[in-house]
């Protein structure tokens, strides 16, 4: 029996798609409900699977912009019932591997060990599996495929990090990267000749081109302005190094900044309603409500998850929903519906040592929050110069929807609420106030 493989919507209004990769080679045996191939669209990325197990054959090659609907590989289940050819354990392995080295040649003994591969079972989906911490802080994601070759050339996370500039890593990277020598000088220096000169196209994804569409449509079609601030974030370090393990303990994540400027935000603004709308024709939309989009860099671009009514949730709340979402977004399992709508963004560049920037604005939004590094520097305190740790941060706006008296006390707000994190749970009030009823 034959079954074809077709792409599926990915959603409203979205008619074309870009086969990104073949998780599988063209004649591979799958099994059913294996991942063995990734479509992008202009707003999100998502895999096929093998409906039933059987023999593949690609008809539609990496790279190609498709129809939805299109058939782009078949299945033959006529070998479905049938088990692939089982691998040989590591007993049934020749007992001595010859392992060739710069200068000489190694005997290695089993006993010795020298890598350990660990291979998902042959019944098992293909899952990407766990990257060093290195790469998960760099955002790099490695294809199911990708880590196969790379296992049967026995390169290293590392070998691939130290060959790549880009966040996400395909058959096409490793399919030709031999293991690397011992790094001497010379060697060194003629890898860096062998590339001098060279230029190398890529076909940009869908995801890309509708991000660069969107940037310059935001730069012709908004009159946008940044306000800048700087907030002294001791009292927020102070609560994180007492609270911490306590935190972690009981929620399972620890504190992080992100949590505490998505609940000051949501509470400045419910204080400015106007720099939570945005112009819908000839009309201004105000939303009574407050849904944050966190911009999250994945593999494939910049992608906005939204946090949902973050008004109501707590900290903890907050912290557990953006870990969750940003995991998502790295491993490209991020849906449309988790992307959709959203009334205000924050961006962190700082996590990537950002110290001042200018966010620009996330349509149809109008404003956006940018937050960046942490450094300590000389500050002026009652009349006393002391060395503290600093973040600067930016709000950028429609000035046809926020005024800039508007959006300078919108900031000073959140700025008010991080310097004095109690003021979170008096509306951003001085607590001092609150108490004595004024």
């Amino acid at each position: 029996m034959i079954i074809e493989i077709k792409v599926p919507s990915p959603g409203e209004s979205i008619s074309e798609v870009q086969l990104a990769s073949w998780l599988v080679d063209d004649g591979d045996f799958v099994e059913k409900d294996k991942e063995i191939a990734e479509v992008d669209s202009d707003k999100a990325t998502l895999s096929l699977v093998a409906q039933e197990s059987g023999t593949i054959k690609i008809i539609v090659k990496e790279g190609e912009t498709i129809k939805v609907g299109t058939l782009v590989a078949t299945i033959d289940t006529a070998k479905g019932d049938k088990e692939p050819a089982r691998k040989k354990s590591s007993k049934e392995e020749t007992p001595s591997v010859k392992i060739d080295a710069p200068a000489a040649t190694k005997e290695v003994k089993p006993s010795e060990k020298p890598v350990e591969v660990k291979e998902e079972p042959d019944n098992q989906p293909m899952q990407p599996k766990t990257v060093e911490p290195a790469e998960v802080d760099a955002g790099v994601y490695i294809t199911p495929l990708a880590r196969k070759i790379m296992q049967e050339k026995q390169l290293s996370n590392q070998d691939v990090m130290e060959n790549i500039r880009h966040l996400r890593v395909g058959k096409a990277d490793v399919l030709d990267m031999d293991k690397p020598l011992q790094v001497t000088p010379s060697t060194v220096v003629s890898r860096d000749a062998s590339v001098a000169g060279k230029d190398e196209r890529k076909k940009m994804s869908m995801l890309r081109l509708k991000l660069a569409e969107r940037l310059v449509a935001v730069k012709n079609e908004t009159a946008m302005l940044t306000t800048f601030n700087e907030i002294n974030m001791t009292a927020l370090l102070a609560i994180k190094k007492k609270y911490n393990d306590a935190f972690k303990e009981k929620y399972g994540v620890g504190i992080g900044f992100m949590s505490f400027f998505t609940k000051a935000v949501s509470e400045s603004l419910l204080l400015f309603p106007q720099v939570n709308s945005m112009i819908d024709g000839d009309e201004l939309v105000m939303h009574h409500y407050v849904d944050i989009g966190i911009a999250v860099s994945a593999p494939k671009g910049l992608v906005v998850p939204i946090v949902r009514g973050a008004e109501n949730l707590s900290l903890a709340e907050i912290e557990i929903k953006i870990k969750e979402l940003a995991k998502k977004a790295r491993e490209n399992k991020i849906t449309l519906a988790e992307m959709q709508g959203g009334t205000f963004t924050i961006t962190n560049g700082g996590v990537f040592g950002s110290l001042f920037s200018t966010p620009i604005l996330n349509p149809p939004q109008s404003a956006i929050l940018g937050m960046h590094n942490i450094v300590e520097r000389p500050i002026a305190v009652n009349g006393q110069v002391v060395v503290a740790p600093m973040m600067y941060v930016a709000l950028s706006y429609d000035h046809r929807v926020i005024d800039g008296s508007e959006s300078v006390r919108f900031l000073v707000k959140i700025k008010e609420m991080i310097e004095d994190p109690l003021r979170l749970l008096f509306e951003g009030s001085d607590p001092g106030k609150v108490l004595l009823g004024l």
